[in-house]
């Protein structure tokens, strides 16, 4: 009996760490991804008084990614502005920077997923940009999305849209007029409500406007945007960018945790490993180069 109720112990001890090792959900109560924000790659010259280096950001970014491959994190967002231009627009050359930048995160060893940002459409259409990213699992012509991952469910807004609905298409845009369209934020009810999973969701421009030192900063519709996601119940975090000095706020039951920027700073750099730990219902970031920790309790 002790040898039977010995090797019934080494079988389901295997079994389960096969399952962890496959990421089912069941046995992956605590697991890792990757966040970056506002890289700007583009091979031209400094803003040095905007504290953009955009060279830079090719080495900074390699240093996370790096770091990424030696952990056994999931997949990797970028939440948006993974390139900039040069400063006498070029679409091939804008073309040209999206790839050599793309290529690099494509050495990430697990998945990928890209939040539109403003400066990504800078010179491109959204379609360009998105035919030369890779969503994994995600189609093509996809802007907005959510993918599940672990009993948790991811949603990508895009905020690349002007107040009148007009998305953002080669530079015809201004940084202070961003809004999530009409027939996104119908499809964003219909997503949360499709799914009772603990739900995190990314998006390029803050919505916690009530927090900002300029409410242009984030999207004109936010409150509205705020009040779907209050709503539902599920909704714990929401990880944004574009504000480039970062930013973190608390609000009716939602974390609104803004990254910092990889472009700005000659040596500083910003990434962070954010571990999900639904046993202590918690969200542990950890922060490298100037970006904070944070736990965020569930």
């Amino acid at each position: 009996m002790k040898r039977r109720r010995f090797i019934k112990n080494i079988f389901f001890s295997t079994l389960t760490l096969c399952f962890s090792s496959c990421g089912v959900g069941f046995f992956r109560k605590k697991w890792s991804f990757g966040l970056v924000s506002d890289i700007h790659y583009a091979d031209r010259p400094p803003k040095v008084e905007w504290k953009r280096y955009y060279r830079k950001s090719y080495a900074k970014f390699k240093v996370a990614i790096d770091f990424f491959n030696t952990t056994d994190c999931e997949f990797v967002a970028c939440l948006g502005d993974l390139k900039d231009q040069k400063k006498c627009p070029s679409k091939d050359t804008t073309l040209s920077f999206l790839e050599k930048i793309e290529l690099l995160f494509s050495s990430f060893k697990g998945d990928r997923f890209h939040v539109l940002g403003n400066h990504d459409l800078d010179s491109i259409s959204k379609q360009e940009f998105l035919d030369r990213v890779t969503n994994t699992g995600i189609e093509k012509s996809k802007s907005y999305y959510s993918f599940n991952r672990n009993d948790v469910h991811f949603v990508v807004l895009d905020s690349c849209f002007k107040q009148d609905q007009v998305p953002y298409n080669a530079g015809n845009f201004e940084w202070y007029d961003a809004a999530l369209s009409l027939k996104q934020l119908d499809w964003l009810k219909e997503d949360l409500n499709s799914t009772s999973l603990l739900t995190i969701v990314f998006i390029h421009h803050p919505l916690d406007d009530f927090n900002l030192p300029d409410k242009r900063i984030s999207i004109s519709n936010a409150p509205e945007v705020r009040e779907v996601l209050e709503q539902n119940g599920n909704v714990k975090v929401v990880f944004q960018g574009h504000h480039h000095d970062g930013n973190y706020s608390y609000n009716n039951g939602i974390h609104y945790y803004t990254m910092k920027s990889v472009v700005d700073g000659l040596f500083e750099n910003n990434f962070a490993l954010v571990t999900v730990d639904q046993q202590k219902k918690q969200i542990v970031i950890d922060g490298h180069g100037e970006t904070d920790d944070k736990i965020l309790q569930l």
